[in-house]
């Protein structure tokens, strides 16, 4: 039986949330593709419904290093740009 073990430094999963600029399926697959063949450590969907385009991305074992997903977007010919949050916390 395998089991997974989440070192005691990341005990919660890393989530980022990207802007992109794309619009299909046929697309997203592609880069969902290339994003978990490269960093296979993250789990990465698309919310193409939202207005933003919306990419997820989570690692259990790691921080989500953005410069390396928006350096994949830029070498495919697209865009993506970190979700800043829109509230404060206190």
């Amino acid at each position: 039986m395998h089991s997974s073990v989440i070192p005691a430094q990341y005990p919660k999963a890393m989530v980022e949330v990207f802007r992109s600029d794309i619009y299909d399926a046929a697309t997203a697959a592609h880069l969902l593709k290339l994003i978990h063949n490269m960093l296979p450590l993250y789990t990465a969907t698309f919310d193409l419904e939202d207005c933003d385009r919306i990419l997820r991305v989570q690692c259990r074992q790691e921080p989500v290093n953005a410069d390396k997903l928006i350096a994949v977007f830029h070498a495919e010919g697209f865009r993506a740009e970190v979700l800043e949050d829109e509230y404060q916390i206190e």
